[in-house]
């Protein structure tokens, strides 16, 4: 996704997505480390923690890339299926989950069927948020729960400058020497693609997680949507 280019929309974002993640996948966790300064490993084990599921629960990973939420799922003593329409990062995956390649707005899941769901840094990748909301609804059960994982912009001005210098000039640069710059410079500009936190909150709320809540990471340069299915 070139920078100078308008954003991709609908299906083209859909195809433009898998084709970035494709080329990506063998450095994408290397580079993530990297660009978070580690800090996405702590996130992830702490989506995990607020599904406060019992041990045993089947929970599904949606966008799962190479399973980081797969294994963390598994070391805290879920069950745990991983779903991601990028097959390159599927062939890149580290976990003994179950892998299932499919477009997450259209998951290949009954209603209910499923005790809770993870998600990390996708929401802005889907053609529709609203539309990955109602599908996750769908196939959780009442009673189950939701960590969904995601960039974000810090509230506070100073933070804010420095998290977008570093999102705009220093992220693209690591991207570039050891994977795909073009990949990386579109990470800033995905941003557009979210709507305000509490809009977005709104959107998980209507869908069927009336207390939804959103929980700020590190100054707000993350965010951690959880949430009861009604």
């Amino acid at each position: 996704m070139r920078s100078d280019r308008p954003l991709p929309q609908g299906e083209e974002k859909v195809r433009a997505v898998r084709a970035m993640f494709d080329r990506i996948a063998g450095r994408y966790d290397l580079v993530n480390r990297l660009m978070t300064g580690g800090l996405d490993v702590a996130w992830r084990r702490r989506t995990v923690a607020a599904l406060g599921l019992p041990r045993g629960s089947l929970v599904l990973d949606l966008a799962c890339g190479t399973g980081d939420l797969c294994r963390e799922l598994q070391r805290q003593g879920y069950r745990a299926v991983g779903v991601d329409l990028s097959a390159g990062m599927l062939a890149a995956a580290r976990t003994s989950a179950p892998l299932v390649q499919a477009d997450i707005l259209r998951l290949p899941v009954r209603d209910g069927a499923v005790d809770g769901a993870t998600c990390g840094f996708a929401l802005r990748n889907v053609a529709s948020i609203p539309a990955l909301a109602a599908e996750i609804a769908r196939v959780v059960r009442p009673g189950g729960s939701i960590g969904l994982l995601e960039t974000s912009e810090p509230a506070s001005g100073w933070l804010r400058s420095a998290h977008r210098a570093w999102l705009e000039h220093v992220v693209p640069l690591l991207g570039g020497l050891l994977s795909d710059r073009d990949a990386y410079a579109y990470l800033p500009r995905s941003l557009a693609y979210l709507p305000p936190p509490a809009e977005l909150l709104e959107i998980v709320r209507s869908a069927g997680f009336p207390g939804a809540r959103r929980i700020e990471l590190a100054g707000g340069v993350a965010q951690l949507l959880v949430g009861v299915r009604a």
